[in-house]
Formats: C-alpha cells, sequence, structure tokens
C-alpha cells in the first residue's frame, strides 16, 4: 500500500495537485493528512510505536493510524483501508475535526499539514504491520496525559496537538 505522494492543498482545503511525499516534507507544503483515534469500550485509546526506520517519527508513539490519502481517494475510505493494513483493524470511523499544523521534525524534514482527524471504536486486538508499527499499547486517559507531560518528546507533534481536541470531544475518555 504505497502512498509516496501527497495531495497538496491550500488552507481551505483545496486540492492543488499532487507531490513525492518525501519532497512535500522536505520543503514543508501544506498538504492532506488523516489521523485515527481508536477506543475501546473500557474507554482506552489505542496508541502505537512507529517502526523504528520510518522517515520521521519512528520509535514515537502516536494514535492507532495515521498517513497521507492519495489523489482521487475519499478521505474516510483511505483512512479504514489504513487502518487495516497498519493495524489489522476493521471497524466504523467518524470524522470528529480537522486542523493544521507546521512543524520541523528530524531528519531536516517539516510537518505541514491539514490532518482530518477521525474516531472509532473496537475491542478487537490489532494485528500490526511491523513495516509500520513496532508496539502498541490500549491507554486511559490519566496515564495518557501523565505520559504525555513526562516525556512529550516520546510522542508525535501531531498526536499531542489533536489529544486535548479529541479529549473535548469524546464524553468516554
Amino acid at each position: 500500500m504505497d502512498r509516496n505522494k501527497v495531495v497538496l492543498v491550500d488552507e481551505q482545503d483545496h486540492a492543488l495537485g499532487e507531490m513525492d511525499k518525501m519532497e512535500a516534507h522536505q520543503k514543508g507544503i501544506l498538504h492532506r493528512a488523516f489521523s485515527i483515534f481508536i477506543f475501546n469500550h473500557k474507554g482506552q485509546m489505542l496508541i502505537h510505536q512507529r517502526a523504528q526506520h520510518k522517515y520521521h517519527g519512528g520509535g514515537l508513539w502516536t494514535n492507532a493510524c495515521c498517513s497521507h490519502p492519495q489523489w482521487g481517494e475519499e478521505i474516510k475510505a483511505s483512512a479504514s483501508q489504513r487502518l487495516a493494513y497498519e493495524m489489522g483493524l476493521k471497524c466504523d470511523i467518524d470524522h470528529l475535526f480537522s486542523f493544521t499544523y507546521h512543524t520541523p521534525v528530524e531528519n531536516n524534514l517539516i510537518e505541514h499539514e491539514y490532518d482530518y482527524v477521525f474516531m472509532g471504536y473496537t475491542d478487537d486486538q490489532p494485528d500490526f504491520n511491523p513495516d509500520e508499527v513496532q508496539n502498541y499499547q490500549w491507554i486511559g486517559k490519566t496515564d495518557l496525559l501523565k505520559q504525555i507531560a513526562e516525556k512529550p518528546e516520546k510522542f508525535t507533534y501531531w498526536f499531542r496537538m489533536a489529544v486535548p481536541q479529541i479529549m473535548d470531544q469524546v464524553d468516554t475518555y
């Protein structure tokens, strides 16, 4: 499931074209992304540790799944397919909100994304793809907030930005 290109957008999310993923991250050009947050019925959030060899964020903890929709793909369908590919999970997801962020990351790359945030529920256990994920855990709100506060550098930037908004919108968390 190659994701080697990104959809370039303006601040209103109008598609402008596509570009090689690495080039967009080297130049810091705004492009579409999605982040999926999965909860179980105990109220725990699924987080995963990115595979060490990822082009950025290797070894960092983040939400259940994140990637880039490709040109012509419907974003929710793309997100569902990627959740199955990365975590081996199939569940209904709903779009909660979108936000834009711009930040330098390691390897001289720049994240500048228009990020669609989706949420879903499942009690299934992940069967993760080791090319994408090296570990996962289900974590409660108190433990997660404590870990982020004590060691923010262990989590991806977009995850740290989205968590407060997720907590504001998800009653069970």
